[in-house]
């Protein structure tokens, strides 16, 4: 956005000590995360700038001041690069005249124009599309298709439109720099990037700066920014590039409608003085319109927003990236629910040797599955249980029959990002082979109705949001397993092989509060997941009554989980989006243990299945059986 920049060089030479503590405290944090993207890298005006302009500063004050907040904070890009564990810093440095080049991704300039080099009150202000430039000739003409990009600009093209503006020439400028705009978003996709992150104009007519101005002002701020949003999406769709949409005209509107909610006191007018007319740039604690006016106010100045704000664009930006990887764990929840009840039936099957006739069961199954937190969206942490039971009959080591079963699972999305809750109902039917030679298969084909009830949460700044939403789904599955043991007098061994395919479906649905900035809709998911094993069993002969079974085995899941999961946003009339899916270890091992005895003519058997150096992630089962023949 635009700057106005009174260089109040003594003021600052005196704050320095006083706000040194704060700076260090602030720069120093990072929360490292495993990486979403490769890296994050930032084209835009001031509301994204990290310090171009800085080295024109006077030196003793470099240290506290130089970008558009409340001095020493940060802006939303460096908070969510933060949580990315990537770099925000700037990637060059004004000089008055020209640039000099610094190491960072942060190409963003106070002041930009979208296609326009200007000269602004510390010189040189190079265009959105100068920046991209400088990038692609950094690079090769080459972008990163697993970086997030962000383009955003067009505010300070618009500060050129003022109340005496002809209409058709203000209609030129908002055409001209909306063109542009979607030109620098094309250039960049051709050149290969995958993930762009396209904010949209916030309402300028909520700022302190309009407001100061009255309501005519406030109204043609609005109008301006509001039509310039509506030419920039659409005309995006219209050349189908796919974006990653940010709406933070209604967000910053929501944010100024309910002040209380996110921490504020005052929305209206700027927590650097003098008031409306300081420059955020030079803004520090002790031009504060009160101590705690970094996270009070929701401006800082005119037209820029707060330390406190800028953390809530970045919460919204992160929420509105995670959120439908989020939702892209529901499936491999439900693959692996259906694993592990895959598992402790074949390890039943594969155990047994029931009597001729009939054979009933009942029992329960215990599921823990824990998956690494500190890749954002990308885990989950859930335990859940399961009844079961079935009936089979077996003649001439031949078995067959049914197997019904009831499951529920919880688990939460880590990051304080919600819960949610699984519900499956499972019929599968079986059929069993058991040879005194010591060969010996089993197969399995089921179905299992699923239902999810989603509850996501959107951590704000001291805020917290939720969308609740419910769907459902269904998995259709075929496996088989298939072993030989070598025959001992107390001890049989040999190796075992299965494979398990599912279908995994999950129907889109629509959260609570459409509408709001924050609310999504998610499309269906179909997931199909293939997993092969090989390994090798013992089983041990403790008595008549008595044996016990245990199997290591290297297991494999031959598919990948979708590299992209997508969203719309409910807001901007369902535009939708796409970000990289939530991927997970596909090799590990899996050790399986279990004990089979009988008490008063009752077949007790008990088990356990749990993944070894599965990376990020524990899949852990317990399951018991009592039954008996008829």
């Amino acid at each position: 956005m635009k700057h106005r920049v009174p260089l109040l060089r003594a003021a600052l030479a005196v704050s320095i000590a006083a706000s040194c503590g704060q700076v260090a405290a602030q720069t120093n944090t990072t929360d490292l995360h495993s990486q979403t993207f490769s890296q994050t890298i930032f084209f835009g005006d001031s509301l994204t700038d990290a310090g171009f302009f800085r080295p024109l500063l006077p030196p003793n004050a470099q240290a506290v001041v130089g970008q558009f907040v409340t001095n020493p904070g940060l802006v939303w890009s460096q908070d969510m690069a933060q949580y990315y564990g990537t770099d925000a810093s700037a990637a060059w440095f004004g000089t008055g005249a020209g640039t000099r080049p610094s190491t960072g991704n942060n190409y963003a300039v106070g002041g930009a124009r979208v296609a326009t080099d200007v000269n602004g009150p510390l010189g040189f202000t190079p265009s959105l599309k100068t920046q991209v430039n400088a990038y692609l000739s950094r690079t090769g003409g080459r972008a990163d298709p697993n970086a997030l990009y962000t383009v955003w600009g067009g505010a300070n093209d618009l500060f050129t439109i003022t109340a005496s503006t002809p209409p058709a020439t203000a209609q030129a400028t908002i055409g001209a720099a909306v063109t542009n705009e979607i030109a620098l978003i094309g250039q960049l996709k051709a050149a290969g990037a995958q993930y762009i992150l396209v904010p949209n104009i916030p309402d300028l007519g909520v700022t302190p700066s309009m407001r100061v101005q009255g309501a005519a002002a406030q109204a043609q701020a609005t109008a301006i920014a509001t039509a310039y949003n509506n030419a920039l999406y659409s005309g995006v769709s219209q050349q189908n590039l796919r974006i990653i949409p940010l709406d933070t005209f209604n967000f910053i509107r929501e944010v100024v409608a309910t002040p209380a909610m996110f921490g504020f006191t005052n929305v209206t007018s700027t927590a650097c003085l003098p008031a409306y007319t300081a420059s955020a740039l030079t803004c520090n604690p002790l031009s504060y319109a009160s101590p705690d006016a970094a996270s009070t106010y929701a401006f800082a100045d005119g037209v820029h927003p707060s330390t406190a704000a800028y953390k809530l664009l970045a919460d919204y930006a992160v929420a509105t990236i995670e959120g439908p990887r989020q939702i892209g764990v529901l499936p491999q929840s439900a693959a692996v629910s259906n694993k592990n009840r895959f598992n402790a039936l074949s390890t039943q099957l594969s155990t047994a040797t029931p009597n001729e006739g009939m054979h009933w069961w009942v029992g329960g199954r215990f599921d823990v599955n824990r998956y690494h937190r500190g890749a954002p969206g990308d885990g989950f942490d859930g335990t859940g249980g399961a009844a079961n039971g079935g009936v089979g009959w077996w003649k001439g080591g031949m078995g067959y029959g049914v197997a019904l079963g009831y499951a529920q699972t919880s688990f939460d999305f880590g990051a304080q990002r919600g819960d949610a809750k699984q519900k499956e109902v499972n019929v599968t039917g079986f059929f069993n082979y058991v040879d005194e030679s010591g060969l010996f298969a089993n197969a399995q084909l089921g179905y299992t109705r699923l239902d999810f009830d989603v509850h996501r949460k959107i951590p704000l700044g001291i805020a917290m949001r939720q969308h609740d939403g419910s769907t459902n789904g269904d998995i259709l599955a075929l496996g088989a397993e298939a072993g030989y043991m070598f025959k001992g007098e107390k001890l049989d061994h040999g190796p075992v092989v299965s494979v398990l395919g599912q279908q995994v479906r999950v129907d889109g649905y629509t959260e609570s509060g459409a509408g709001q900035s924050t609310a999504l809709a998610f499309d269906d998911q179909k997931f199909n997941a293939l997993t092969a094993s090989v390994g090798y069993e013992g089983r041990l002969k403790i008595n008549d009554h008595f044996t016990t079974s245990t199997r290591l085995a290297w297991q494999k899941d031959l598919k990948k989980n979708d590299a992209q999961v997508s969203a719309h946003m409910t807001s901007l009339g369902g535009m939708a989006y796409s970000v990289p899916g939530p991927q997970f270890d596909r090799d590990y091992l899996m050790l399986t243990t279990s004990a089979r005895t009988k008490l008063g003519g009752i077949d007790l058997f008990a088990g356990l299945n749990s993944t070894l150096m599965r990376k990020g992630g524990l899949n852990t089962t317990v399951f018991v059986n009592v039954g008996r023949n008829f």
